[in-house]
């Protein structure tokens, strides 16, 4: 996880700050907050919901040899991918609690995971 908000960062520098700062500098309005929590919702959502569809991997996920699958071993519905994402936000923000999950769930799932019918795999 550490390794992907690396990346991440990347990803919203291009998606989120240079927008807002050049709105900031052209028009000299700030955006309201909410309206920059849902940008940075829908931005993630592109990123992870795209690579999780298309090969189920990001690129941190490539780098440690990890694959996101449906429950069944194939490839991610679009509605699996959706439900995987909105999950993860409670699950991370409410102390990690989903993350921790895996370490009481049979399969080592994260609560997310097991919610939306998807599970990591090594490749």
């Amino acid at each position: 996880m550490l390794y992907e908000s690396f990346l991440l960062l990347g990803v919203l520098s291009v998606a989120f700050v240079l927008p807002y700062l050049l709105i900031g500098m052209i028009w000299e309005i700030a955006v309201p907050g909410p309206l920059l929590w849902l940008h940075i919702f829908i931005v993630l959502l592109a990123y992870f919901g795209w690579l999780w569809k298309r090969s189920g991997q990001t690129l941190a996920m490539q780098t440690w040899k990890i694959r996101l699958v449906s429950a069944n071993g194939m490839s991610l519905t679009t509605r699996q991918v959706f439900l995987r994402y909105s999950l993860a936000w409670p699950s991370l923000l409410a102390g990690g609690i989903g993350i921790l999950w895996a370490l009481i769930d049979r399969d080592r799932q994260f609560l997310h995971d097991r919610l939306a019918g998807t599970r990591l795999i090594g490749q």
